[in-house]
Order: C-alpha cells, then sequence, then structure tokens
C-alpha cells in the first residue's frame, strides 16, 4: 500500500500546474523546489493575511524584536524556508499606512526574506579611546527602531505579551526592558497586547498549502497501513518499540521529519497493558498508533487503529469493528458542531451533550494543527480537561484554519468478555472559507489488519 500511495502522490504533484517533481525518493521534490513554494505562501500571507488582521485587531504597527537562538514564535511564520534563525538582534516592524497605501514591512538587522521586507541596518559607532561598551552594544538597532517608530507616528503599537498564549508570548524579557527604554513616554502609552494578532496570524493556512497537505496525509496513510501489516509485523516476534522505529526510519527515509516520537501501543483481552513498555505483538491484539510527519514548516498528527488476525479468523470481530464505529460517529458529532464563531469550550459542550445522547463513552480532546502539531487556536477539550478550558478554549474558530480531530470512544466488546477496548482516532481536518469543515484526505472506517 504504501507503495501505491506515493505513486499517487507523485502523479498528483507532476501535474501541468504543480512546482514540484516528485519521486519515490523524493515524494514532495527537492528541498529547494518546496523552499519556492513556502516562499509563495508567506508571500500570500504577508499580503493578504496579516493586514486584514492588523485591521481588525486596530493595529497601527506591529513590533517583534528577537534575537538569535530566542525568536519569537511567529518568527517562522514570517521568514523564508532558507531563514533559520534570527541575525544577532532582528526586529521586524509592520506598519499600516492605510487601506490605500498598504502596509509597511521592515527588516531591522535583517535580510529582506526575498524581497519581501525593506532590510535597514545600523552600525555600532565605537569610540576608540573607550572600546567596545557591553551596555551599548545593540544600541543603534533600538535608537533606529525609535526613529522608525517617530518617523511614522503610530496611533497603536502591538507587542507579543499574554499569560494565556504561547504562539503571543514571544517578547523576551530583556527584549521588553529594552524596548520601553527606547520609547519616548508618549509612544509607551500607546503600547497594546493585541493577543489576537499573532494567534490568528500563525493560525490561518494559505488555500495553496490544502493540496500539499493532502499529500502529506496521503504518504501518513501509506506509512501505517504498511507498519500495521504482515511486511513489518510477525506475531509474537515484533514489539511495539519496532514498529514505532520502522516508522519513524521510514519517513526519514524519504527526507521527511517528526515533531514527536511515535507511539505504537496494544490493547490484548484478558490485560492491561496501558503502562507497559515495548510489547510483543501477539495475535489477537489490537493496535494502536500515534503519528506526525513534518515537511515543507506543516505537521500532520494522526491515530490509527489496527488488529492481528488470530488463527482462523479472516475478518475482525464485530465488536471491535463496533468500537471503531463508535469513534467514528463521535468524529461525526464533533464535526457537525465545529462552525466559526464558537469558541473551542461552546464546540466541546455542545459534542459532549450529542455524545451523550447517542449513548457513547468517550472523550474528545482535538487542536489546531499545521505549522506546529499542537497548532495557534481554539482548544477543543483537553484529555484530562472535559469540563472545558478557560482562556485556550475560550477563542472562536476562523475560517482558513485546520483541526486535528482527536478523540476517543470506550466500547465493551461482547467478543472480549465485555472487556472495553477503546478507539482512539485523530485524523486532520481542514476549516474552509466556506465554514464547513471537511477531512485533509479521509478517516479511518476499518482497522489496519495484520494476517
Amino acid at each position: 500500500m504504501l507503495l501505491a500511495t506515493l505513486v499517487v502522490s507523485t502523479a498528483l504533484l507532476q501535474a501541468p500546474d504543480s512546482p514540484l517533481t516528485a519521486s519515490p525518493q523524493r515524494p514532495l521534490g527537492t528541498l529547494r523546489e518546496q523552499a519556492a513554494v513556502q516562499q509563495a505562501w508567506l508571500r500570500y500571507r504577508l499580503d493578504s493575511v496579516l493586514p486584514r488582521l492588523m485591521r481588525q485587531n486596530h493595529v497601527a504597527m506591529w513590533v517583534i524584536p528577537m534575537r538569535e537562538y530566542n525568536e519569537d514564535p511567529v518568527f517562522s511564520s514570517l521568514v523564508s524556508a532558507t531563514t533559520f534563525f534570527a541575525r544577532r538582534r532582528t526586529i521586524y516592524v509592520f506598519f499600516d499606512r492605510g487601506p490605500d497605501k498598504g502596509g509597511e514591512r521592515l527588516a531591522l538587522g535583517g535580510t529582506s526574506q526575498g524581497g519581501l521586507y525593506e532590510a535597514y541596518h545600523a552600525r555600532e559607532t565605537i569610540d576608540p579611546s573607550i572600546g567596545r561598551r557591553p551596555e551599548l552594544v545593540g544600541q543603534a538597532q533600538w535608537d533606529l527602531l525609535r526613529r522608525v517608530i517617530e518617523e511614522r507616528d503610530p496611533a497603536s503599537i502591538a507587542v507579543d505579551i499574554s499569560q494565556t498564549h504561547a504562539f503571543s508570548d514571544g517578547l523576551s524579557a530583556g527584549e521588553w526592558e529594552q524596548l520601553q527604554a527606547v520609547l519616548p513616554e508618549r509612544y509607551r502609552a500607546r503600547i497594546v497586547h493585541a493577543e489576537n494578532l499573532p494567534l490568528e496570524y500563525q493560525e490561518i493556512r494559505a488555500p495553496a498549502m490544502l493540496p500539499v497537505y493532502q499529500r502529506l496525509m496521503q504518504i501518513v496513510w501509506g506509512t501505517i497501513d504498511t507498519a500495521f501489516s504482515n511486511r513489518v509485523i510477525t506475531p509474537g516476534k515484533t514489539t511495539t518499540d519496532d514498529v514505532a522505529w520502522w516508522m519513524r526510519q521510514r519517513v526519514n527515509d524519504l527526507g521527511f521529519g517528526t515533531w514527536f516520537h511515535t507511539d505504537v501501543d496494544v490493547q490484548r483481552r484478558g490485560a492491561d497493558l496501558s503502562d507497559s513498555g515495548a510489547v510483543v505483538i501477539q495475535r489477537g491484539d489490537v493496535l494502536h498508533c500515534d503519528f506526525g510527519i513534518t515537511a515543507l514548516g506543516l505537521n500532520t498528527d494522526t491515530q490509527h487503529m489496527g488488529y492481528v488476525l488470530r488463527p482462523g479468523e479472516r475478518d475482525v470481530p464485530a465488536g471491535l469493528r463496533q468500537a471503531l464505529k463508535n469513534s467514528n460517529r463521535l468524529q461525526d458529532i464533533l464535526l457537525a458542531e465545529m462552525k466559526p464563531g464558537r469558541t473551542g469550550n461552546e464546540v466541546l459542550a455542545a459534542a459532549q451533550a450529542q455524545m451523550r445522547a447517542a449513548g457513547i463513552t468517550g472523550t474528545i480532546y482535538s487542536h489546531p494543527i499545521g505549522e506546529r502539531g499542537h497548532g495557534a487556536g481554539p482548544l477543543i477539550g483537553l484529555w484530562d480537561h472535559q469540563e472545558g478550558v478557560p482562556g485556550r478554549g475560550d477563542v472562536r474558530l476562523i475560517p482558513d484554519s485546520w483541526f486535528s480531530i482527536e478523540l476517543q470512544a470506550t466500547t465493551p466488546v461482547p467478543e472480549w468478555g465485555n472487556q472495553p477496548v477503546r478507539s482512539a482516532q485523530e485524523e486532520d481536518a481542514a476549516l474552509g472559507s466556506d465554514g464547513q469543515i471537511r477531512w485533509v484526505l479521509r478517516r479511518q472506517t476499518e482497522f489496519h489488519v495484520v494476517r
């Protein structure tokens, strides 16, 4: 199945309008081609998404100072694929000149990012008689920022400080102290904490990202389907760790990364293996994996279920199939409640009510996804907070965002003496500009089977 999946991906990538030339060895093309695609995404977001968000949040100027190896979380969403770190100190400044003139993008101390910013550089003036005084190093850049602000005289200056959202809390204490020190008093009073600006900028996906994300999901599905098969698993010999490392190595060989270590676990009739380490997989076991890959600055997050046939079995037992159907039903319930404008906590409460009405025992803990696995945006529950999540769960759903639909339904299985079996599923979905949410690729409705 993996080879077949990669063939499909290659065919899609080689469509006439695709800038990526795929091969079985490089399913998403070369790094150079990928960087060009990411640059186009960046240009779209800076040109189309950011100006709109600044006006929605009543922000005239957004100032983002950072230093090398202590970058703001929004940094990776503002720079080209060829920029890995800030240069010494980089201060990004975005200024709204109004609907007619549009936005201004300045990089103080950084590069133009392929022509997307106007790069400004300030050189230190060192008195040779006193040498380089440590307290003055970097001062010229702050003086440049003050001049930039004074020349533009913004009505409001947004900085990334938040007690609720990590994505909006990138201004370090040292940079904040220096920023306050350099600003004249009249501008300090104009500083605002516009938390939704960096949050939503990192949450919103460019439309052109979706086809590439679908290709990533094809690779995810193919990898899991092969991992949960006789090509990788020999019952009575292969361990869960063997399968997890095979999956990680496979995606690494294809040129992708992983944003967390792959997890493979087992449920077994008459045994509690929840706290076990590497388990030898046996016939009759229910398999589960949690697997996420990274490419082109995007991350996936997927959980699937598998089953190892017992001697004489030709299909998965009916009770286990029902367990999977119950988690599928819970997916349907959750997606039906995910409407733009509702908060994550509102979606969670409504879905839980429908879940109880349907007689399903389960939990919901879904999250945004995209440039990070646990991405910017509203949380829809946490596994240990089914009452809702203050703050992060109060964020509203917005169009053009992606979610990992993560949940589980627990079902007594007659073939296992009514032992509860947990069907934990996770599948990525896109909330479109039309307000409708759809699976990025598809969702699992049948077990992967080891024969």
